[in-house]
């Protein structure tokens, strides 16, 4: 019993003691609203820029021959280097012209002799007719008729010799295998000594390397496009070299170093991928190392303009965010508050910036830093700076990230 009495009265103690350090505790204070966080801003950058639409494509090139003899012979001469260019008419392989020698000079022969049968014929004739024209019962007609005849075989057989000795000395001068048209050769693909068959044996082949062709898959909407926006005030636009493309290597990332012309575009539209094909033509000089960069077979990266030159507005291409497949901006308007503009963008420029088609203003200044920072609707700090570009070295057209302006102060 008292041991129950004795633990009631603690627990009243400690109860009231509790109660006594409670009311001397502080309260709690306030929590403290965090700064709005400090963002940089740019105005975008208005100039003139031209819509592009990019593809893919493969060089080719302008012609391409497959070196074949057109006499049947043994290989006496391959004084070409495999793999270096030539120019027309160089010697690349020459066939054994022996055989065809002996047969021109038997041809020339045989037209010596024709020359000579011919001159015998109209002498007989001639001497006929005079007899026959004097003493006009001295030769029958029958022999004035063989007299003429055969002046006129001997004619005939003078021209067969001649066409016989013209077609010798074509083999004769086949004998020798010329480049047809300047170029760069491949590899023999038959060795010195073996036979080489009329119309049938490849030796090499040779490909022009200067101009390249780059041929590319447009699609049909682009297409449409190209033609209502473009070509309507072009007259003869292709055979004039009126529609400029530009091209980049495998290796060229975000580089398009060569600019040409589009010469052709196919006539109708591959069912199975509903695209055209269109070819460029690119100039291909020889670099400082003495060879020409483009070959034909070669992955290219095509850049194909799809309208005229127009204002447009342009940011750099960190400044825009991805939401649900859909790009947009977040600007901050003229009370410090951040507000989301969904946007249609347009070409990557040379400097690193991108069109805004649509869905930005001139005058709303654009987040380009601190994006991680903030959301729509809240209240920022921002610091104004001129629009950072990705300067391209040495001709360069890669965009790289430019070195960070200095803020400017913050605006009120």
């Amino acid at each position: 019993m008292r041991r129950s009495s004795f633990a009631r009265y603690l627990l009243c103690g400690c109860l009231a003691g509790l109660s006594l350090f409670a009311g001397c505790a502080r309260p709690a204070p306030p929590p403290v609203e965090a700064p709005p966080p400090k963002v940089t801003v740019s105005l975008p950058v208005e100039r003139e820029v031209t819509d592009y639409a990019d593809f893919t494509g493969r060089t080719d090139s302008k012609n391409a021959v497959e070196i074949r003899p057109r006499v049947t012979g043994y290989l006496t001469k391959m004084p070409f280097i495999e793999g270096a260019e030539v120019k027309k008419d160089d010697l690349l392989f020459e066939i054994d012209p022996r055989p065809y020698q002996a047969q021109l000079d038997r041809a020339s022969a045989d037209v010596k002799l024709s020359e000579a049968s011919l001159k015998l014929a109209k002498i007989v004739n001639a001497r006929g007719k005079d007899v026959f024209k004097r003493n006009p019962g001295a030769i029958s007609q029958e022999e004035l008729d063989k007299n003429q005849a055969g002046e006129e075989q001997a004619v005939a057989q003078l021209a067969a010799t001649t066409a016989a000795m013209e077609s010798h000395n074509l083999n004769l001068e086949f004998t020798q295998i010329k480049a047809p048209v300047d170029g760069q050769v491949s590899r023999y693909m038959l060795t010195l000594g073996n036979l080489a068959t009329q119309d049938q044996t490849q030796l090499t082949t040779l490909v022009v390397l200067d101009p390249m062709y780059a041929y590319f898959e447009v699609d049909e909407n682009t297409i449409l496009h190209i033609v209502r926006q473009l070509l309507p005030e072009t007259k003869d636009a292709l055979r004039t070299k009126q529609v400029p493309v530009m091209m980049g290597l495998a290796d060229e990332e975000g580089k398009f170093t060569y600019t040409g012309y589009v010469d052709f575009a196919d006539n109708q539209l591959t069912s199975g991928t509903g695209t055209l094909t269109l070819r460029g033509v690119f100039e291909n000089p020889i670099t400082k190392s003495g060879r020409r960069l483009l070959r034909p077979g070669m992955f290219v990266r095509i850049r194909l303009p799809i309208g005229k030159p127009h204002q447009g507005l342009l940011v750099i291409d960190k400044a825009l965010s991805t939401d649900q497949g859909q790009k947009y901006l977040l600007v901050v308007d003229d009370k410090n508050v951040v507000q989301y503009r969904r946007v249609k963008t347009g070409a990557l420029q040379a400097d690193g910036l991108r069109v805004i088609q649509e869905g930005l203003q001139p005058h709303e200044a654009v987040i380009i830093s601190g994006l991680q920072l903030v959301r729509p609707l809240m209240k920022v700090v921002p610091e104004s700076v001129s629009m950072p570009t990705a300067v391209p070295s040495e001709g360069e057209k890669k965009p790289e990230p430019a070195a960070a302006p200095k803020a400017a102060p913050a605006s009120k």
